[in-house]
């Protein structure tokens, strides 16, 4: 086998010859051509030795990270998708207000004149690099720094400096801009890897307009504004948060809007905020008793009104006015043109390089790449004329040419396709044929090329048109169509660049904009030039004309788009419409989108449709016009009736095959006859309007509807963006004591008269009076700063050690294949290609090819004539000079397979026919005796027993960390020794594989994990695999590897959460006389899909096992769990690890019991609740001794009681009587999450903590930050032990060389493992210095005790550990009762103790569901949970939100599809489709709660982990489920 490029036999051979290399020298010397980009960076010209590396195929993300080496900008999704990579872009625009170039809504400014600064935010992993030719690009670094390097300046002698310079006034403390320093201080921030991306959206957004300033005008004038909150809501739409839940970002990006006030509630009905009202003491309003309540029980409340109040003062502290103005400051003079008058960043004058900066500017630009990376040619043309010139010389040569605008289509065909374009032409912004937007008497004519934010913008001001023009209402009624369907069309980010044109070429069966086009009758202008010296001809075709097939359009290779005209609406009478439903509202391809046109003309008895025109998309392999439909309405009635019978037509019309392309073949089709319905309402609410304006003339009478029909008339496309608020309340910030008291004791301290506990308590409180108190305080993320500026270094950061090689993956394309022969030739004649590695490699080394956490069921590398389990299975590595070289080797590489006769198995049915199980690792949970017996009585004890039987299904989960998995793997020494670092939260797990699979010692294997971009469970196991290929390949090639996953790769193999089924037979006994019911028997199987390897799929069998009683007492209870194998990836941990999936299926067997009892849901589930000393099936009683505090009970009354649920239960059925076509719901659910690993063994931890000589603390414990905390919860302990501030205690990173053999950061159980073994190791510590510290007066600073100590040779470092209580953890399913066992005690109770204790919770939600297309919207949560006491509130509360909004998304929109038995479009069988965030969607910004409440309960300590806390990472993640209760609830009302 050939292994490396020194043992290829054959030549190297590129993927295609540039032949345009040779043109190079006609385009310049005869047509004038430049072949050198100009691009500014962050305020300075990017040197030409930079630019001159800069490719035509190249983004601008990979441009700035591999060769300017800014990494703060990340790389997300690659697809536009997640907005990690979202840099700033800005540039001179020459246009005036009128030629159509004004971004005054899409930016944040209005302007005009004769030129300005024009900002727009972008996604740089799509934009090109040359793209940014004559524009100044803006990255995170440029915009604020948490160190800078300007200290001690003033403003005016630092002009470069963040504030843009100039003011003259001294300098602030504060160096981070106003945006990175809310997100900050409001807890915007988790693992950070999202944060840049958000921080460059919103600094887009707050961007001001760069109106060039006439001599002596002042530059400041204006500055300081900034959009409204309304604004932002609408344009906040490009950017992705796993960790937050959004809610703090909303509250950060709000205050600093000029209209926070206006928009927030902040004061009382009275007007006053109610702690400033001067009546305080008597006021009896609502707002202020609960305030002073609040006040007064120690609890601290703050909403988002409150914050973004209170931060207007901090931001006038902290930051000068000339913030605001950065980027119009930072924008560099050479690249606006220097007319008479005008005043450049405060310079009059013009100097050499600005006169030839300009000059170059107005050339056209080729770039002929002739690197190993086949770049291909970029022409930048400057008129028309050059434009269709190239087309008519290269349109019909080798490869052809494409024109880019925005790069949004091509981007992703180049990245995911793998097309290759050898020609592409980015049109320059001087063709303004090509640009303008205007209107004329007629239509309204759009630029193919203008950004759809500029086409939205200028939608916008026909709409708000001078009421004097003639044709107001005219640009009104065709504008506003077209503004509504922008303002969901993608995100911001992809507005600003994508253009109509381009939408209409891609000619995207689902796109929103081509059929509301067609409807509207918009015509195309198609330009061509037939020869170089003739006139230009144009061509027009309607749109509805222009989609000849899938992706086919009307047009000639030469042909180019070069405007489109769209009729003017009628004034009256004519009506237009757009409609879309998508699985997200925001940023999300529409399963079905529509157009539709229809005028009505008045007759002597009614109103008849003279025409009418409805277009789809989503319904056909092109957008098509409904035409058999519109001849069915054309010339009828406008009556309901006339609709009625069209939407059979429609059916009729439209019936799709239940194999069709994308699936949902009977949901599109009921969409598209709703949309019709929808519009017949929407019609008919203008038609009464129109004819009410005009009472003087008579009119037929108008069709009558029922008053409740009328809410079917909108969807969600014309209403207002909501506005996101919440308030989070926690107990006042305290030092409690928790297990440290007794577990951390000294044999002096045991030995006291005085109790252990009471001692802590006495420390604790004398801390708190010397404010020297760390733990309990609302601390911001440690690394907060470093995340706002994207100085955060994560894995893929780490700057490029030397000869550094990039991996990828060799993958197997088929399942249930035998792998006969892989040949890596082919990638071995690759240019730029170095080796590739197999299996026989890994023998060649010695090492062992076997993985897995539980059973070694893995391969590193298949082996030949393996049978390949599942779709994208790693079968080796190839490694290159960059990752796009590495990437096609890798595609290259030929592997032959010998199919298997008989289907995959992919679903958890396939696995129950074919009995594809692995039955060792079967579980039970039996109590009370026989529950099939107890179901089969009738009644017991004088109560009639209610059986239910039935299923319920609950699908997997995507991880969706916004970091993918990456490596770098650094050989030294030989390659005997190696260095890893990993995103992982198992770093030891990935020390002991890489050792195995390298055949190296553990000892000479170091893990280094400084942060994770997310996790979430998906990087305890699943990021193994990836270390290890790229740990081989840095062994065998003696030289650096770094291996970062693409999105695409990294959703297609990692596996997500464990989809579940479980059947069930349950009884419940009905009192007839009191009509209570009480829960007596449950019998139920439940099956989870583990994917093709064990992984950790039985332990998380077992966890929903422990938790399908959720929190309710069955006397008689039997639970079976099977694990499944099937043809999917490795299923492996999510946050929760199988206990939402057991809890789901509680719940709905808990509405299935209340339905057949006819009770109320919230009656059922209130009078089953666990009590105290009640017990679990599984043997575990609840009580203070036992397992802490049990307080479900009084947080369901609680929350009960204070939101009046029957009301608003009352209210939501009063609001169903009157809406027919929207329902709203409610729904209300408590959890308990128990907290421990359930392998006792996995119950440890460990650190290690220095004390140095000035008094600072470095602590390494064993556990890992991906953005949950751990660290600053760790910090704030140690900084509490050593009475210290907590800027004083660091943590580095997680090291298998500073503590060795850790347990992955998983079970919501780091806290409590490394918050103990910290506070052991400081106590060491303090123990040894106690001595000297007595020896020294009261009050000395602890850096001078630890100066004492060094010099009197006293250990100022110490290892400190803390394992569980044998009795309090483990479980062993197998263990019979041992004889003589008590009878009192409960039954299981032998088996083991599975949990510490139990994190608690109830949660509130209500919903409204358009019943016409299934859209919803969360109108409010409230949320309660006792995370004992919190060692961090506000980190607690982040936790919360975020795990709620991922267990909503988890619930409502999220889903993976596979290749299976109801998805037979996709091939081949069980791969999966959901692949990135253009298929998979989780919750997106304006997806979030709108009002969104939560709160820590108080007084809930907990004698079993440190200082009395609980964990929170994962409990919360079910309570998001209350959302889908509430959409059943409304379902339930619809039905």
């Amino acid at each position: 086998m050939v292994a490396s490029k020194a043992q290829a036999k054959k030549a190297v051979t590129l993927a295609y010859e540039n032949e345009d290399v040779e043109k190079i020298n006609v385009f310049v010397n005869q047509k004038g051509y430049r072949t050198t980009p100009i691009i500014y960076l962050n305020g300075e010209a990017i040197p030409t030795s930079l630019t001159s590396q800069a490719r035509p195929n190249q983004t601008l993300l990979n441009f700035l990270r591999t060769v300017c080496g800014l990494t703060g900008t990340k790389l997300g999704c690659g697809e536009g998708g997640c907005g990690a990579c979202t840099v700033l872009i800005s540039k001179y625009s020459k246009y005036s207000k009128d030629a159509g170039i004004d971004e005054s809504e899409c930016n944040g400014g209005g302007g005009g004149g004769n030129g300005r600064i024009v900002h727009m935010t972008v996604n740089a992993c799509l934009f090109p690099v040359l793209a940014a030719d004559g524009c100044h690009v803006t990255t995170v670094e440029g915009v604020g720094s948490w160190r800078s390097k300007y200290e001690g300046l003033t403003c005016e002698g630092a002009e470069t400096a963040a504030c843009g310079g100039g003011c003259g006034e001294e300098k602030k403390e504060d160096y981070l801009h106003p945006v990175q320093r809310a997100m900050v201080d409001i807890h915007g921030s988790q693992c950070g890897f999202c944060t840049p991306g958000i921080i460059m959206a919103l600094y887009g957004l707050f961007a001001p307009e760069g109106k060039l300033l006439e001599s002596g005008q002042s530059r400041v004038e204006g500055v300081g504004g900034g959009p409204k909150v309304s604004h932002l809501e609408e344009h906040l739409d490009g950017n992705l948060c796993r960790c937050t839940g959004y809610r703090p970002i909303w509250d950060a990006a709000k205050s600093l809007c000029v209209d926070a006030f206006d928009d927030e509630g902040v004061r009382g009905p009275c007007g006053t905020p109610c702690r400033e009202c001067p009546e305080r003491d008597t006021c009896e309003m609502d707002c202020n008793v609960k305030d002073k309540t609040n006040v007064n029980a120690g609890i601290c409340c703050s909403s988002s009104s409150d914050k973004i109040r209170d931060y207007q003062k901090v931001l006038q502290s902290k930051h000068s006015e000339t913030w605001w103005n950065q980027p119009n400051d930072m924008f560099p003079k050479e690249l606006i043109p220097h007319r008479k008058n005008n005043v450049v960043n405060g310079d009059s004058g013009i100097d050499s390089i600005h006169a030839q900066t300009q000059e170059q500017l107005k050339k056209p630009l080729m770039i002929a790449d002739s690197s190993i990376h086949c770049g291909g040619t970029w022409f930048q043309p400057v008129c028309l004329e050059e434009l269709l010139d190239l087309f008519r010389e290269f349109a019909n040569d080798s490869g052809g040419i494409k024109m880019v605008v925005g790069n949004t289509e091509v981007g992703i065909e180049t990245k995911f396709k793998h097309a290759v374009y050898p020609r592409m032409i980015h049109p320059s912004e001087s063709i303004h044929s090509l640009y303008d937007i205007f209107s004329t008497e007629s239509n309204f004519h759009i630029g193919a090329c203008s950004s759809l934010s500029m086409l939205q913008h200028k939608c916008h001001e026909f709409m708000t048109s001078s009421s004097s023009d003639p044709l107001s209402s005219q640009k009104t009624r065709t504008a506003k169509p077209m503004h509504d369907m922008l303002r969901w069309f993608a995100s911001t980010q992809i507005r600003n660049v994508a253009c109509l044109g381009g939408n209409l070429a891609t000619a995207s069966p689902i796109s929103d904009m081509n059929p509301l086009m067609a409807a509207m009758g918009a015509i195309l202008v198609l330009a061509s030039r037939p020869s170089a010296d003739g006139a230009i001809k144009r061509r027009h075709i309607p749109v509805s004309d222009f989609f000849v097939g899938y992706r086919k359009v009307e047009k000639l290779e030469h042909e180019v788009i070069e405007r489109v005209d769209v009729p003017l609406v009628k004034p009256q009478f004519e009506y237009v419409a757009p409609f879309k439903q998508a699985r997200r509202r925001e940023d999300d391809i529409s399963i079905v989108t529509s157009g539709m046109r229809m005028t009505v003309t008045p007759a002597e008895e009614n109103w008849v449709i003279s025409d009418i025109s409805i277009a789809f998309g989503g319904m056909a392999p092109k957008t098509v016009l409904a035409r058999s439909t519109m001849a069915s309405i054309c010339g009828k009635p406008f009556t309901a009736d006339t609709f009625m019978h069209a939407r059979t037509e429609l059916q009729n019309e439209f019936r799709m095959p239940d194999d069709v392309p994308g699936g949902q073949a009977e949901y599109r089709l009921t969409l598209a006859c709703s949309f019709l319905h929808k519009f017949f309402l929407h019609c008919l609410a203008k038609l009464q309007k129109d004819v009410g304006s005009n009472k003087k003339k008579r009119y037929p009478p108008i069709p009558t509807i029922d008053d409740d029909e009328c809410s079917g008339a909108d969807g969600f496309v014309s209403k207002q963006k909501p506005c996101i608020s919440g308030e989070q309340k926690f107990p006042a910030p305290k030092v409690a004591v928790g297990l440290e008291a007794t577990h951390l004791a000294d044999d002096e301290s045991k030995s006291s008269e005085i109790p252990l506990a009471a001692k802590a308590v006495a420390e604790a409180k004398n801390s708190e009076k010397n404010d020297s108190t760390a733990v309990g305080k609302p601390a911001t993320h440690a690394s907060g700063p470093l995340h706002c500026t994207g100085e955060a270094i994560y894995a893929d950061d780490i700057p490029a050690p030397a000869n550094l090689l990039h991996g990828s993956l060799i993958l197997a394309t088929k399942c249930n294949a035998t792998m006969r022969k892989i040949d890596v030739s082919p990638a071995l004649n690759i240019a730029g290609v170095v080796a590739a590695f197999t299996h026989e490699d890994i023998e060649k080394l010695g090492g062992d090819n076997r993985m897995g956490p539980i059973l070694l069921d893995e391969f590193a590398f298949l082996p030949k004539g393996e049978v390949v389990e599942f779709v994208g299975q790693p079968i080796g590595i190839v490694i290159g000079e960059s990752q796009e070289i590495a990437e096609t080797g890798a595609r290259s590489v030929l592997v032959e397979y010998v199919e298997k006769e008989g289907k995959a198995v992919v679903s958890i049915e396939d696995a129950i026919e074919a009995g594809s199980f692995w039955t060792d690792f079967r579980h039970e949970i039996k109590r009370g005796g026989d529950s099939k017996v107890a179901l089969n009585q009738s009644q017991v004890d004088g109560k009639k027993l209610v059986v239910v039987e039935g299923s319920f299904r609950c699908g997997g989960q995507e991880h969706f960390y916004l970091e993918p998995n990456s490596t770098l793997a650094i050989p030294s020494e030989s390659g005997t020794n190696l260095t890893i670092y990993a995103s992982t939260q198992a770093p030891t797990k990935t020390q002991d594989f890489c050792a195995r699979v390298t055949n190296t010692p553990a000892a000479k294997v170091v893990v280094r994990m400084k942060r994770m971009g997310g996790g979430f469970g998906g990087k305890e196991t699943r990021s193994v695999f990836s270390s290890v290929a790229a740990a081989v390949a840095a062994k065998l090639s003696n030289r650096p590897v770094r291996l970062t996953l693409n999105r695409d790769t990294d959703m297609s193999i990692t596996g997500g959460r464990h989809a579940f089924l479980g059947i069930y037979k349950a009884g419940a006994l009905v009192d007839q006389m009191s009509g209570s019911v009480k829960l007596h028997a449950l019998d139920v199987q439940i099956y989870n899909n583990g994917g093709c390897k064990f992984d950790l799929t039985g332990p998380v069998l077992d966890r929903a096992l422990f938790h399908i009683d959720n929190c309710y007492y069955w006397p008689h209870f039997h639970a079976v769990g099977t694990p499944c194998k099937t043809s999917q990836p490795p299923h492996t941990a999510f946050r929760g690890f199988g206990g939402p999936q057991g809890m789901a299926i509680a719940e709905h067997i808990i509405d299935h019991v209340a339905a057949e009892c006819r009770i109320s849901g919230d009656r059922l589930r209130r009078e089953n609740l666990y009590c105290t000393n009640d017990c679990t099936p599984f043997g575990m009683r609840f009580g203070s001794q036992y397992t802490g505090a049990w307080n479900v009970p009084l947080m369901w009354d609680r929350l009960y009681n204070e939101l009046d649920i029957p009301k608003r239960r009352a209210a939501a059925s009063e609001f169903n009587k009157k809406n027919k076509w929207v329902k709203r719901g409610v729904g209300f659910i408590p959890t308990k999450f128990g907290i421990a690993f359930t392998a006792k063994y996995m119950n440890q931890g460990g650190a290690l903590v220095h004390l140095y000589t000035d008094g600072t603390v470095l602590v390494s414990h064993g556990g890992t930050e991906m953005g949950q905390g751990l660290h600053t919860k760790v910090c704030q302990v140690a900084a509490q032990a050593f009475g210290i501030p907590l800027e004083d205690v660091y943590v580095n990173d997680s090291s298998t060389d500073k503590v060795a053999n850790t347990i992955p950061t998983a079970a919501s159980m780091s806290c409590d493992l490394y918050g103990m073994a910290t506070l052991d190791a400081c106590r060491q510590i303090l123990k040894r210095i106690q001595p000297i510290k007595d020896s020294m007066p009261p009050g000395t600073q602890l850096r001078d005790i630890a100066k004492k100590a060094f010099f009197e040779r006293v250990d100022l470092s110490a290892h400190g550990f803390f394992s569980v209580d044998n009795d309090r953890c483990g479980y062993d399913w197998s263990k019979e009762a041992p004889e003589g066992y008590p009878r009192d005690l409960p039954e299981n109770s032998w088996k083991g103790h599975p949990f510490n204790y139990f994190t608690q919770g109830v949660a509130f939600a209500e919903v409204e569901v358009d019943v016409l297309t299934g859209d919803h919207k969360t109108s409010r949560v409230d949320v309660l949970v006792d995370v004992g006491s919190s060692i961090n509130p506000a980190i607690d509360i982040g936790q919360i939100e975020g795990a709620f909004v991922q267990g909503m998304g988890w619930c409502t929109i999220e889903e993976v599809v596979y290749a299976d038995d109801d998805h037979v479009w996709i091939r081949p069988r069980a791969k999966v489709f959901t692949t990135g965030p253009g298929t998979y969607k989780i919750p997106a910004f304006n997806d979030v709660p709108e009002t969104f409440n939560v709160a820590i309960l108080e007084n809930a300590e907990n004698p079993f982990a440190v200082h009395s806390s609980k964990a929170v990472g994962e409990p919360p993640f079910f309570l998001g489920c209350s959302v889908f209760h509430a959409i059943k609830d409304a379902v339930a009302a619809a039905r």
